[in-house]
């Protein structure tokens, strides 16, 4: 979160100069105000920027063995821009090398299903979950390792966790 404050003052004062180098080359002719109209717009635009791209940039961290599972847009009243064009602001991935049949039901699979959300700081969330391939239902556990099933989903078909899980 520093970095991406420095990088942004940063950006604001670059596109400020610019805005300077305007009123230069134009003898001064140029009105002030667009240097801070300029730095402003660099500042947001930079911001814009880092909403857009943050989701790439996660994936590209990822080891190979982390399948993208499921993603989420959103769209943000108080940035009207995401109603033309949302972004991703969360995604679920599913460590391929933690899939484990180690139960006593062979169609009952062990999994941890990770979560990345794009909050002021980034955050993952982790967890460990059931499910069972014969009949798609998903089941969390509980941080005793019971199973939680109040907060049982039963998946279709095409979901892709069910696919990735059950046909690893």
């Amino acid at each position: 979160m520093f970095w991406t404050f420095v990088a942004t003052v940063f950006c604001g004062l670059g596109a400020a100069g610019i805005a300077l180098g305007i009123r230069a080359a134009t003898a001064k002719r140029a009105p002030k105000w667009i240097i801070p109209v300029f730095a402003g717009a660099g500042m947001l635009g930079y911001l814009i920027y880092g909403e857009y791209t943050w989701y790439d940039h996660k994936r590209s961290l990822l080891p190979e063995q982390a399948v993208v599972v499921n993603t989420e847009q959103e769209k943000i009243f108080f940035r009207p821009w995401t109603f033309v064009f949302p972004y991703v602001t969360a995604f679920s991935t599913v460590d391929v090398a933690s899939i484990s049949k180690d139960t006593p039901d062979s169609n009952i699979v062990r999994f941890t299903l990770y979560r990345f959300s794009q909050t002021v700081t980034d955050a993952v969330s982790h967890r460990v979950h059931l499910i069972n391939c014969q009949s798609r239902e998903l089941v969390p556990l509980g941080s005793d390792g019971s199973p939680r099933v109040d907060n049982m989903k039963l998946l279709n078909l095409q979901d892709p966790l069910y696919t990735t899980v059950c046909g690893a």
